[in-house]
C-alpha cells in the first residue's frame, strides 16, 4: 500500500488558499477569474514540474496526464473543479483537484509501476456562482450521454451566452476567449480515450464526522426534484385593509409551508431531506399586502418512490385554498439517482481497509462534476470528513490528515484499477 505525502498535501492547502483570499479565512474564486487562473497556473507549474503532459479542452477544463507503461492504455481521470461560491472555504472543489496532484505527485516520487496514462484534471465552472448553471462545463462535455431532461440545461450556445450575475454585458464566452485557457474541443474527456473517473471531495455534512469515521465510500448521489410554489392574493393597503377580507400571499405561503413540513416529516423518513431556499414577494413594499409569493422546494432522497410520494403532496398544495389564496406548483427540474460503478466503490472500501482508515458506505446528497461523467464512464466518489459538517462557507475545514488519507485511499484504489481492471 501506497501512502501520499501530508507535507505535500499541507503546503498545496497552504499555497491554493491564497488565490481568491476573502481576508476571512476563505476564498472567493469565480470560475475564469484572476484568482482562478491563478490556481490554475499553479497546477500547470506543479504537474509539469512531475512531468505531465498538459491538454485544455475548448471549455478550459485541465487534463495534466503522466504516461503509463501501456501506450494503448485508456487513462484513468481524477479531478474536480477549482471554483468556489462567493466567500466559499479552501476544500469544496480544489480537495479534488490537489488529491489528483498528489496522487500524480506519489507516483511520480515513488516511481510507482502503472499501465494506465493518469491524468489529475480540473472542471470548469462547477459552482456557477458567476456565470450559471452550476456543473457547466461537465454538462457541455458529457452533453451527448445526458438524460433527455437534462440535456435541456446544458445546450452549448445557451451556455457560451450565460451572463455573468455581477455585469449581464459579461457572458461566459468573453471571459473564456480573455482567460487564455481557451483550447482544443480534440482533449476533450471521451470514452474512446478515459477508462474511470474518481472524484475526491469533502462531505459538506456532519455524518462522517458523527459517527467517528475519517472517509465516506460514495456509492451515489440522491435523486432530487425542484418545484416552484405560487401563491396568487390581492394587493391592499397594510394599514386600512380589514385582516379577516385580506388574501395575503406571504400568509397562504406560510401556511402551506407549515402544512408541508408537518405532512412530510409524518411519513417517518428522517433521511429525507428538503428545503425552501428560493423566495419571491410582490410588491415587497412593507405598506402593502402581497399579492404574489413563491417558494423553491428541493427534495432529496435515494428512492424514487419516496420522491413521489412526496412530490403528490407537493402538487396537492395546487388543490387547497390557502388563505383565501390561490396556489400553483410548477417543475423547475429533476435527476435520478445517479450510482457510482460497483467495482470502482469496492476497490474504494478495499483501499480504506488496507490503509487502516475508518469509513463507511454513505451518499451524495449535493451534486457534482462525478453524477454527469459517470453517464460517460465507470465513476466513483471518496468524501472526507468535514469539520462540523460546514460547506459553502468560510469556516469549512478538513485536517490536513483527512485530506491526506483521502488523496492515499484514492491512490490506491487508483492502482487496483490499473492492476486488475474493471
Amino acid at each position: 500500500m501506497y501512502k501520499a505525502s501530508l507535507e505535500r498535501m499541507e503546503d498545496k492547502i497552504k499555497t491554493f488558499s491564497q488565490y481568491g483570499d476573502a481576508g476571512h479565512g476563505g476564498i472567493t474564486r469565480y470560475t475564469l477569474s484572476e484568482a482562478d487562473i491563478q490556481a490554475r497556473n499553479e497546477f500547470r507549474k506543479r504537474m509539469e514540474a512531475i512531468g505531465a503532459t498538459i491538454e485544455i479542452d475548448d471549455v478550459a477544463n485541465m487534463y495534466a496526464t503522466l504516461p503509463g507503461s501501456d501506450p494503448n492504455a485508456k487513462r484513468i481521470v481524477m479531478g474536480s473543479h477549482c471554483d468556489s461560491v462567493r466567500n466559499g472555504g479552501n476544500y469544496d472543489g480544489i480537495l479534488g483537484v490537489m488529491s489528483a496532484m498528489e496522487v500524480l505527485e506519489t507516483v511520480a516520487e515513488k516511481k510507482i509501476p502503472h499501465k494506465h496514462p493518469l491524468t489529475a484534471m480540473i472542471w470548469t465552472n462547477e459552482e456557477g456562482s458567476l456565470y450559471p448553471p452550476a456543473m457547466m462545463s461537465s454538462g457541455i462535455i458529457c452533453y451527448d450521454y445526458l438524460p433527455d431532461e437534462i440535456k435541456t440545461g446544458f445546450k452549448y450556445e445557451d451556455m457560451m451566452n450565460s451572463k455573468s450575475v455581477l455585469d449581464p454585458q459579461v457572458t461566459f464566452k468573453d471571459a473564456l476567449d480573455k482567460s487564455g485557457f481557451k483550447g482544443d474541443k480534440k482533449y476533450r474527456l471521451t470514452p474512446e480515450k478515459y477508462e474511470c473517473y474518481f472524484e475526491t471531495h469533502i462531505e459538506q455534512g456532519p455524518i462522517l464526522e458523527d459517527a467517528g469515521n475519517d472517509i465516506g465510500v460514495v456509492d451515489c448521489v440522491l435523486g432530487m426534484f425542484n418545484y416552484t410554489l405560487k401563491f396568487y392574493g390581492q394587493t391592499t393597503h397594510a394599514g386600512t385593509f380589514p385582516m379577516p377580507k385580506r388574501k395575503d400571499a406571504f400568509y397562504a405561503a406560510a401556511q402551506a409551508l407549515l402544512y408541508l413540513h408537518k405532512t412530510i416529516d409524518a411519513l417517518g423518513h428522517p433521511e429525507l431531506v428538503y428545503t425552501t431556499g428560493e423566495v419571491q414577494c410582490h410588491p415587497n413594499v412593507h405598506t402593502c399586502v402581497p399579492d404574489y409569493y413563491e417558494f423553491s422546494f428541493d427534495c432529496r432522497h435515494e428512492s424514487p418512490e419516496l420522491l413521489n410520494q412526496v412530490l403528490q403532496i407537493v402538487k396537492d398544495c395546487a388543490n387547497k385554498e390557502w388563505a383565501g389564496c390561490t396556489c400553483e406548483v410548477e417543475k423547475a427540474w429533476n435527476r435520478d439517482t445517479v450510482y457510482w460503478n460497483k467495482t470502482l466503490v469496492g476497490y474504494v472500501k478495499e483501499s480504506c481497509e488496507e490503509l487502516g482508515v475508518s469509513h463507511q458506505y454513505i451518499h451524495s446528497g449535493a451534486g457534482h462534476d462525478a453524477q454527469f461523467a459517470a453517464y460517460v464512464l465507470p465513476t466513483t466518489m471518496i468524501f472526507v470528513q468535514s469539520k462540523d459538517g460546514l460547506s459553502h462557507c468560510e469556516p469549512e475545514y478538513s485536517s490536513p490528515e483527512h485530506c491526506t488519507e483521502g488523496a492515499s485511499v484514492m491512490l490506491n484504489a487508483v492502482l487496483k484499477v490499473d492492476e486488475r481492471g474493471l
